[in-house]
């Protein structure tokens, strides 16, 4: 063997130590971090000695100066190493299997997203912890086809209006606003064209009687340009008198009341109220533009339904156009965050914000005030009761089941709203288009997200496919 084989292993081990100085700066770990940086750098004379050995550098006397320090440095950088590597082990958990139910949906769910070849993601959570959170499936980022991650971000449409609507839940609790109070005394200009009578209340429940009211996505941004688009907005029929879903229309005037009462923007006050309270870093309502590359672009997937299946749907729902994909893809719009479908997000946040409102509303056993304290309880609870059973959903034709801006299961007919029957009846939550799919259950604590990019073109395929998920979502209980 060389004589200068034992220096060049030396060599080689401490060329490695800069990375581990790197990995661990912010450690406790400062001496081996100092250490290793400092001999790393003796290194390079040993590998002048081996490879160079005609320089004056690498001269004799510097050789024998530096030959035992560093053999020294060593053996204490790998004694650091071997004793962090083993608190490693004696930390880290024992290895969990994965429960079978839990096996179930991602199984299922890796196969939906190959069988539309997109991308999606899905999370359970309960107890503030989550049970299962997986990403399958790639998509188009920024213009390049990528496999996607649990970090992924999502446009989640309709499923935003829940988060924004409990922002008014706040409000509501600080008596900064009451349910009663007409929208035309808080919205300058908003009477206009008979709505003088519509309630904040029927904003949260689509019975305000403007559902296909449409606004210019150039004025999103503009808070008097939307005022004087609410301003021209008619009647579509008596406010309160029945339901019928309002798409975008609600919900931006929902956005003004919370921004006149809150006294900041809405995305501002769901930002420092709820996002960073419950510590949701993957969840944007105006997505900033260094986050822009994370969104998975939504894309058009399954083939749209015939007139004739359409005629015996027992849907009439409607599907995004492409005018909607292109929208949903638009960096300018998702900056925007419009209230009633602009958030993007990952499965697991929207898993985890449900489990906030869950743990504020009570644990299983009725004990209150384990939550983060961003909801009362009894608010929580008002919330999810249903304001008008009797009204009738028009494209379902069964009970609509509003509370406060989420959807309620109810005892019978669970799955035409979107639950699973395994669902409790005060299970809460909200679809959006596409095939996005939240809810949480009182009863077995559990929170579920479904979210994709893939935007199914057929209706009844969406739904099937949303309460195969979900079904076994619920099973994970």
């Amino acid at each position: 063997m060389p004589d200068w084989w034992p220096e060049l292993c030396l060599f080689v081990f401490l060329s490695h130590m800069p990375f581990f100085a790197w990995r661990y700066r912010r450690t406790g770990e400062l001496r081996f971090a100092a250490t290793t940086v400092t001999f790393a750098l003796l290194s390079v004379t040993y590998a002048l000695r081996v490879f160079a050995p005609g320089l004056e550098l690498a001269g004799t006397a510097l050789w024998r100066w530096v030959r035992w320090p560093a053999w020294l440095a060593a053996a204490l950088s790998l004694g650091l190493l071997g004793r962090h590597a083993l608190g490693r082990l004696r930390r880290a958990p024992p290895p969990q299997e994965v429960p079978q139910a839990v096996e179930a949906l991602y199984a299922a769910a890796h196969e939906t997203a190959a069988e539309a070849s997109c991308a999606a993601q899905v999370a359970v959570a309960r107890d503030g912890v989550l049970l299962a959170s997986r990403a399958f499936g790639h998509a188009p980022f920024g213009g390049g086809e990528a496999r996607a991650g649990e970090r992924s971000l999502f446009a989640l449409f309709s499923v935003t209006k829940a988060i924004v609507a409990s922002a008014s839940w706040i409000l509501l609790q600080e008596e900064r606003l009451e349910l009663g109070e007409r929208v035309a005394e808080i919205v300058p200009g908003f009477a206009e064209n008979g709505k003088q009578d519509v309630s904040v209340e029927q904003l949260l429940t689509h019975t305000a009687g403007f559902p296909t009211a449409w606004m210019d996505p150039r004025a999103w941004p503009d808070p008097e340009r939307r005022r004087a688009a609410f301003a021209s907005w008619k009647l579509e029929w008596e406010p309160g008198t029945r339901f019928t879903y309002h798409g975008t229309s609600s919900l931006w005037v929902l956005a003004d009341v919370i921004g006149v009462r809150a006294g900041m923007d809405y995305r501002d006050f769901v930002r420092a109220r709820i996002l960073e309270p419950l510590g949701l870093r993957d969840l944007f309502l105006g997505l900033p533009d260094a986050e822009q590359g994370r969104v998975a672009e939504v894309v058009a997937v399954g083939e749209p339904m015939s007139r004739e299946q359409r005629a015996v749907s027992p849907v009439d729902a409607p599907t995004l156009d492409d005018a909607m994909v292109a929208g949903a893809n638009r960096p300018e719009l998702r900056a925007i965050g419009s209230p009633g479908g602009g958030a993007l997000g990952s499965a697991a946040d929207v898993a985890r914000f449900y489990q906030g409102i869950l743990a504020d509303l009570g644990d299983r056993s009725g004990e209150a005030g384990r939550g983060p304290g961003i909801w009362r309880p009894e608010v929580v609870a008002s919330a999810i009761t249903p304001r008008n059973p009797d009204f009738v959903d028009p494209m379902t034709g069964r009970p609509a089941l509003r509370g406060l801006g989420v959807v309620v299961a109810g005892e019978e007919g669970r799955i035409w709203r979107g639950f699973p029957e395994a669902c409790s009846p005060r299970s809460f939550g909200h679809m959006g288009a596409g095939g996005q799919m939240a809810w949480a259950d009182p009863a077995s604590g559990l929170s579920f997200a479904w979210v994709t990019n893939g935007a199914q073109r057929n209706p009844v395929r969406q739904g099937a496919t949303g309460l195969r998920i979900s079904s076994l979502a619920a099973a994970c209980a």
